[in-house]
């Protein structure tokens, strides 16, 4: 959520800002009733001073006048105090419609820029900003991942099309298991060499949870919603572990000392991908249902930008370890989502396809969720702030199953496991297809 007060102090920067965004003319109308409804509000809350203080006047007389044995004088002064409590009344719920107006075209609004973000409509503006590894094509037709695996015998999309549908996966065998080691891999790296705690978080969470990370009001029909509640409030199935992590320190305040927190989890991801029709449908590249290891820090206003830079090393050091060729995006200011102020997408080489895909994206939200949570830090000696918030996929699992079987296949149609994932594979250095 963007300060409100820095908003109406200087409407003009924010214009500029929103009018970066590639749905800028949505927004920019947004936000001018969103001006319209503060001042809207601003003006009641003027009338209902003058009410007020007047009803308070006029009850100081009264009682004068009662003293005084006016009582006459009096009866006819209460009628009009009578009449200003009813009126204090209907302007009370006035203001509080309009305050509740006020916050949900807050709600609707982006986050700032950072000002390193390249302006441009589209990725196609996206900037590279570094390359790794060997992105050169294979000596022999790669296979694509849904033919390589099917001949493995890891997959079996025909039999998970009968269980759930379109874009639901099944994995058999050494495809089973090759998720569940690239789960564990990415886990122990992240808790052991870089310091995150692991946590295992709630897979079902409530409107006010997908509220204080941004995917709520504007990505409602993206998500799982349940058809019960959830103590009293609606449910959803969580769209990346971001959401449940993010909000452990909801309506909190942290001493600034106990700062950065750094936090992994693996769930299960649930995405009903409502504006992804006909894109990247096939195999594991863009599921109903997928898994993904998230990695979230929660910071002071100073420590942002250098855990952004360390939190997508973190992960840009996984992708090394798999020998998986990648490069890393500046995203512009149309291609960047709606809660971050700036992002990385880590993007890796599939040769099968020629090209890069996305298979991590690396946020710094400024304290644009911490101001939604209303999770706070406290300064030494000073006031409370929001915190600052920064996240990415360390990695997605199934994406990170496809450029293993893209990158590391072999002409007779095996694929070589990474040498440093094999501990976590119990050893099995090759998957190869069943005689």
């Amino acid at each position: 959520m963007l300060d409100r007060h820095a908003l109406i102090r200087d409407p003009d920067a924010a214009r500029t800002d929103l009018a970066r965004r590639s749905n800028a003319a949505e927004l920019l109308a947004t936000f001018e009733r969103l001006l319209a409804t503060n001042q809207r509000r601003r003006d009641v809350q003027t009338r209902t001073d003058d009410a007020r203080a007047r009803r308070n006047a006029l009850s100081k007389e009264v009682g004068g006048l009662m003293k005084a044995g006016k009582a006459a004088e009096a009866e006819a002064i209460k009628d009009e105090v009578r009449g200003l409590g009813a009126a204090l009344d209907a302007l009370e719920d006035e203001r509080k419609a309009l305050e509740a107006e006020e916050d949900d075209l807050l709600l609707r609004l982006p986050n700032r820029l950072h000002a390193r973000v390249p302006t441009g409509a589209s990725e196609a503006d996206n900037r590279v900003v570094h390359t790794w590894g060997d992105a050169a094509a294979k000596p022999f037709p790669a296979q694509d991942h849904v033919s390589l695996g099917e001949r493995l015998g890891i997959f079996d999309f025909e039999r998970a099309a009968k269980l759930s549908g379109a874009r639901f996966p099944v994995a058999r065998g050494a495809g089973a298991r090759l998720e569940r080691a690239l789960v564990n891999f990415f886990l122990d790296r992240a808790s052991t060499v870089h310091g995150y705690t692991e946590m295992l978080v709630p897979y079902i969470v409530s409107r006010k949870t997908m509220q204080g990370t941004g995917q709520l009001p504007k990505f409602e029909a993206d998500l799982f919603r349940l058809s019960g509640e959830l103590n009293g409030q609606d449910a959803y199935l969580i769209p990346t572990a971001e959401v449940p992590v993010t909000n452990l320190h909801a309506d909190e305040i942290v001493d600034e000392a106990a700062l950065p927190l750094r936090y992994c989890a693996f769930t299960p991801c649930f995405r009903a991908e409502a504006g992804s029709h006909g894109r990247d449908v096939r195999g594991l590249m863009r599921q109903h249902q997928f898994h993904k290891v998230e990695l979230v820090q929660l910071t002071s206003a100073e420590q942002g930008e250098a855990a952004h830079e360390a939190l997508t090393r973190h992960a840009e050091e996984l992708l090394e370890a798999l020998e998986l060729p990648y490069r890393r995006v500046l995203l512009c200011s149309g291609d960047t989502g709606f809660s971050s102020a700036i992002t990385y997408d880590l993007e890796v080489w599939l040769p099968s396809q020629g090209t890069y895909r996305e298979i991590s994206s690396c946020s710094w939200f400024t304290d644009f969720q911490g101001r939604r949570m209303n999770a706070r830090y406290r300064p030494a000696g000073g006031k409370p702030q929001a915190m600052h918030t920064v996240n990415g996929s360390g990695l997605a699992v199934g994406r990170t199953v496809i450029a293993l079987l893209d990158n590391h296949q072999q002409a007779d149609g095996s694929v070589i496991i990474p040498e440093a994932l094999r501990p976590w594979m119990g050893g099995l250095a090759r998957i190869a297809p069943p005689e």
